[in-house]
């Protein structure tokens, strides 16, 4: 059974139940797992030195839509709200294809892995011109991250009252239909699981209530989670309390949509009330800063949703509203929102570090991944914080959000090493960007 120590890390975080931080310490990988955090652990398999090092959990992101790595910074969307962002966009998406959403997926998750994700979500809710899901999965393979995709679904077009073209729905038979294959032929319930499959109808605004039940009966009858996108913005509210005459938080529970097998995105726009249901029913929430603030929906109340006891991970959102796709950087700017929202104190690092981490994995339903422990999954981030951006730091860990570096030095996926010396080495990261290129220039044509 192959063996790895990381050895010498000069702090190890360990998101364990005390929340302990080792100076000095090793973490031992055997199989995939960690086999033992502490000093001076020997091993006959791999060294790798972590000297200059902080040593943490990999990064969880819990919302994605790794197809918009293609229209980034795109004329027309990079000044508007939501709904105008939307309807700009949604005729270059139709002309994608199964090509588009593989090389999107491949460059979006590449990201992430140098960002220090080892786990992603990812929201695919559109499928033109013969896409699957099964495009993304076998991306994530190709780059060696645990994935958490979901089939998501547009079932009302433009001629019935909705947003999206009417050639980007389907009709909701196909869409539970497809739901059913894709569970089955690619969700895997066991523990370390490298693919989970998710059933994800886009939003209040893009699909019927009866799909929205509908689905998450059968994801209930299947055994696996449910996403969406809820409250965003003061446009997604003023829709809902027109359409259906209540808040979102209302329309979710009347359809389904709350519970330990829920998260949704966004929610920068919940109230008391719609927080205290998400902590009640221990719903959780895929927090997108960047995303929220590129589109000028506002400052999620994470702080009182952390308080009142609802589980909160981090998304990078799609990198059409981003546009990036650095988890770290996720992770800083949520700090320095709550900040802004709520004082200087409102957020510590060590709290978003374990919102980007452990939170993340606890909203994705994954008690295998997001610490440091004997027995979980050896998802390991290595991060060098003795270079330059990291200089003169007093406290290394709170230096990974406050200074840097952006990148990993080294990344480890169920032990195996998808990130070396700040390298990806299961792709040809170059010739994937000279595809990508091309692919956009032709979307732009």
């Amino acid at each position: 059974m192959r063996e790895i120590v990381i050895r010498g890390a000069e702090v190890v975080v360990t998101m364990d139940g005390a929340r302990r931080e080792l100076k000095g310490a090793d973490v031992l990988v055997r199989g995939g797992v960690i086999a033992a955090v502490g000093e001076g652990l020997g091993s006959a398999g791999e060294v790798v030195s972590a000297r200059g090092c902080v040593v943490t959990p990999g990064l969880v992101n819990t919302h994605h839509h790794l197809y918009q790595s293609l229209t980034r910074a795109v004329p027309g969307g990079q000044d508007a709200l939501l709904f105008g962002w939307l309807t700009t966009l949604y005729p270059i998406w139709a002309k994608m294809g199964p090509e588009e959403i593989r090389v999107s997926a491949l460059t979006g998750l590449a990201e992430l892995a140098l960002s220090g994700c080892t786990l992603t979500s990812d929201h695919l809710y559109l499928f033109p011109n013969g896409a699957r899901l099964e495009d993304t999965i076998a991306a994530a393979g190709e780059i060696g991250l645990r994935f958490h995709p979901t089939r998501g679904a547009m079932s009302i077009g433009e001629s019935a009252g909705g947003l999206p073209p009417d050639s980007l729905v389907e009709r909701e038979e196909a869409i539970l239909n497809d739901c059913i294959r894709v569970i089955d032929a690619f969700h895997d319930p066991r523990p370390g699981a490298m693919v989970r499959v998710g059933v994800a109808p886009c939003s209040p605004f893009s699909v019927s209530r009866g799909l929205m039940r509908d689905a998450a009966l059968l994801a209930r009858d299947k055994g696996v989670m449910l996403h969406t996108h809820l409250a965003e913005n003061d446009e997604d509210i003023a829709y809902s309390l027109a359409q259906f005459g209540c808040r979102p938080g209302q329309y979710a529970e009347d359809l389904g949509w709350t519970g330990d097998d829920v998260w949704h995105a966004h929610c920068v726009k919940l109230d008391t009330a719609e927080i205290d249901l998400f902590a009640r029913s221990r719903t959780g929430v895929a927090h997108c800063p960047c995303s929220n603030c590129r589109l000028g929906s506002g400052i999620a109340p994470v702080r009182a949703m952390r308080d009142a006891g609802v589980r909160v991970g981090l998304g990078v959102d799609g990198s059409a509203s981003n546009d990036a796709g650095n988890l770290i950087g996720e992770a800083r700017q949520a700090m320095l929102l709550q900040r802004v929202q709520n004082g200087a104190d409102a957020m510590s690092v060590r709290e978003a570090l374990e919102i980007a981490t452990l939170g993340g994995a606890q909203v994705l339903g994954r008690d295998d991944c997001g610490s440091l422990a004997p027995g979980q999954r050896a998802d390991i981030a290595v991060w060098d914080v003795s270079g330059l951006e990291a200089a003169g730091a007093w406290d290394p860990v709170a230096a990974l959000l406050l200074a840097g570096p952006p990148r990993v030095r080294h990344l480890f996926v169920e032990g195996r090493q998808v990130v070396r010396d700040g390298r990806l080495t299961t792709i040809d990261l170059p010739r994937v960007i000279e595809e990508q290129t091309r692919l956009a220039r032709a979307l732009a044509g």
